[in-house]
């Protein structure tokens, strides 16, 4: 499989290269490159996770205990919380609020293998949408440079840019594992997703 990368160099055959939706522009506003860069990381990674059964999401590769359905459950918390409690100190919603986060230190990753992939693909999608909202009614506040909530609980001064740059850097190690993870299961290899098919 090819990845719309390899376009960059120019068009196969006489039709123009046109990038698929989901990029980043080649040239815009710092808005619109950081969150075209993120709607890019979660496309990819909802491909890489995608229409998987049980067992699917539960396959581990070497000594490593990650899995993809721990991946999809904890990207969906990271999700919620920096949207969420980190901008304005609002609750990042269940099953987050009342997870025993004292008790079992990963317990997003190690009860994903309670969950089914319906569950699992449902939880993250309704988390990147309601983010998706919150971070462009933020951005409408006070652009990128605002001061967010999380400043005061860590007595530091934390922007609305250093937010997404983090959930950026989340998802980019991520991807990494589910790349990994998703070839182990089925062969599935590819930078991006192939389009128009899962768009």
């Amino acid at each position: 499989m090819t990845s719309s990368d390899d376009s960059l160099d120019g068009p196969t055959d006489d039709r123009p290269w046109v990038p698929p939706p989901w990029d980043p522009p080649l040239a815009g506003t710092e808005i619109e490159h950081v969150l075209g860069s993120l709607e890019r990381l979660r496309v990819t990674f909802r491909w890489k996770t995608g229409g998987l059964d049980a067992a699917a999401m539960n396959t581990t590769v070497g000594a490593s205990t990650l899995t993809l359905g721990g991946l999809i459950k904890h990207l969906a918390g990271v999700e919620a919380m920096k949207a969420g409690p980190e901008i304005d100190g609002s609750s990042p919603g269940e099953p987050w609020a009342s997870a025993p986060w004292d008790e079992v230190q990963d317990w997003d990753f190690t009860s994903a293998g309670q969950d089914s992939p319906e569950q699992l693909y449902a939880l993250y999608d309704a988390a990147v949408t309601q983010a998706q909202s919150r971070l462009e009614a933020a951005l409408d506040r006070g652009g990128l440079g605002q001061r967010l909530a999380l400043s005061d609980q860590v007595d530091l001064e934390v922007s609305l840019r250093r937010n997404l740059f983090d959930l950026i850097e989340e998802y980019s190690r991520h991807l990494g594992h589910a790349d990994l993870i998703r070839e182990a299961v089925d062969g599935q290899v590819g930078l991006d997703p192939p389009y128009p098919e899962v768009y």
